[in-house]
Formats: C-alpha cells, sequence, structure tokens
C-alpha cells in the first residue's frame, strides 16, 4: 500500500500537468469505479440496504471525496514531495480527534510530537508565504484533516461494512462529483495521450483502487492512530520518488520540515515498551 502511494504523488503530478482538475479525477475514479465494480460481482459483494448504514457511508464518502479534492487542487501549485508530507500530518490530527472521541490517553511524549508535528508545518508552511504556495499548503492540510475525520468516523460507525464494497461506494459518488464539476467548469471528453492514460490507469486502479481497498481493510482490524502512523513511509517514499521521477528539488527547509512532521508523527503514535 505504501509503496503504491509513494509512486502515487508523482503519478499524480505528472496527470495534473496534462489535464485540468476535476478532468484528472473523474477519469481516475472512473478507473477506480470499473475495477472494484469488477471486484464486487466477482467477490459477490452484496449491496447494503439498511437506511441507516448507508447514510454513514454516504457521510464517509463525501468526507473522504472533499478532502481528496482539495488535496489534489493544492498539490497543482506544490511539489509532489512537500504535498505527501503536508498529507501525511493526518496520523497527528487522527490522534487530536481520538482524544476527544475514542478516548485516546494524552501525554507528555504526544504533546511534545503535536508541537514537532506544527513545527514542521509552520517550515514548510512558510516556503510560500507571499506566494500561491501558501494557499496550497493550506488546501492540503485540511484535505489531510477530513481524512482524519473520515478515518474516526469509519472506525465508530462502519468497522463491519465489507473494505471492497465501501470503497467502490466512496469511488462511484466520487467519480459522479467530478464529472459533474467536471462538465460545469472544463471539458472531460478532451482526448489525451498514452502517458495520461497510463497515469490515470496507475491511479486509479492501482492507488484507489487497490491502495485505498487495503487502507479499508487494515483500518478494519487496527486502530485509526496504529494504522496512521505505520503510513508514515508514504511521505518519505513519495520526496524520493519525485525527485527521481519529476526531478523536484529537496531543498535543506524541506529537509527540516518533513523531518519534524514525521518526526511529531511518530511521536503521537509511540507507543511505550512493555518489558
Amino acid at each position: 500500500m505504501v509503496f503504491i502511494w509513494g509512486i502515487n504523488w508523482s503519478a499524480m503530478k505528472i496527470g495534473l500537468g496534462m489535464a485540468p482538475v476535476f478532468t484528472f479525477n473523474f477519469h481516475r475514479f472512473l478507473f477506480s469505479t470499473i475495477f472494484l465494480l469488477l471486484l464486487c460481482i466477482i467477490k459477490k459483494v452484496e449491496w447494503i440496504k439498511g437506511a441507516q448504514t448507508n447514510m454513514h457511508i454516504i457521510i464517509y464518502c463525501l468526507t473522504s471525496v472533499f478532502g481528496f479534492t482539495l488535496t489534489t487542487i493544492g498539490l497543482i501549485y506544490e511539489s509532489s514531495g512537500i504535498s505527501a508530507v503536508l498529507t501525511y500530518t493526518q496520523p497527528i490530527w487522527v490522534f487530536l480527534l481520538s482524544i476527544f472521541i475514542l478516548n485516546e490517553v494524552f501525554s507528555l511524549t504526544k504533546f511534545l510530537g503535536i508541537f514537532l508535528g506544527f513545527s514542521g508545518i509552520v517550515i514548510l508552511f512558510l516556503k510560500g508565504i507571499g506566494s500561491i504556495g501558501s494557499f496550497s499548503s493550506i488546501l492540503i492540510i485540511f484535505g489531510a484533516i477530513l481524512w482524519a475525520v473520515s478515518t474516526v468516523y469509519y472506525k465508530m460507525k462502519l468497522e463491519n461494512v465489507d473494505p471492497i464494497y465501501l470503497n467502490f461506494y466512496n469511488s462511484w459518488i466520487a467519480t459522479l462529483i467530478a464529472l459533474t464539476l467536471s462538465l460545469i467548469l472544463e471539458n472531460p471528453f478532451e482526448v489525451f495521450n498514452l502517458n495520461y492514460f497510463l497515469v490515470t490507469f496507475y491511479s486509479g486502479v492501482f492507488a484507489s483502487g487497490i491502495g485505498m481497498t487495503i487502507w479499508v481493510f487494515l483500518l478494519k482490524n487496527e486502530s485509526a492512530v496504529t494504522l496512521s502512523s505505520s503510513s508514515l513511509i508514504v511521505p518519505l517514499l513519495a520526496l524520493i520518488f519525485s525527485a527521481i521521477i519529476l526531478g523536484e528539488e529537496i531543498g535543506y527547509r524541506t529537509i527540516i520540515g518533513s523531518t519534524l512532521v514525521l518526526s511529531g508523527v511518530y511521536l503521537v503514535n509511540r507507543k511505550k515498551l512493555v518489558k
């Protein structure tokens, strides 16, 4: 999962350089929806009929889709490496939400982690003060917060829902929203080249279809805080792949800010050793 997602930040950056944001999202999630529909048919996943459960699923999906949309818009103006680091402040937001909702224990170590994490965010954020970079950073952080909200909401309301079914539901809603916005603001039926097809196919089938299904499956069996911390390798891989694939520069500010963010997230999610 983390390997797929680590590469996907570069893939999305390439795709967004070829197509407008809502058109890219539409094509990406169209691939994802088709793949997950076939998976549901093969696995003979049953459609959920309960009104209350479906309402929870819709709330989860809308929160998730809105958060991802903000992240994608921010990625247009920010490097893929820094975008990944800012997105993976998500474990900090999960922990803060868990304190009040899931009764997570607060400690000085976790407080230090939050302080370091926010210090890193400030360093990365100040990089773009006075430019579009500042606004894009805000969008990405809000996207991370909404991802955290959907994660905690899943643990509260949807643990009994089949991960494949939930991801399929999330994918077709994302496809419908992206298509609507693309029809209004862009042109979703433009012809793109083979490279664009390969990028959207990867982002749709692998990152959204396979990667997100693995994420929901793991979330079903692990605590929200533990799983979020386990995904910390993603921004590190994203930084490496962005430098290799896209030639993005990894400057001292990026290194310092990223180190603080990831150190903070580690401390927030660190478990005490039991002797």
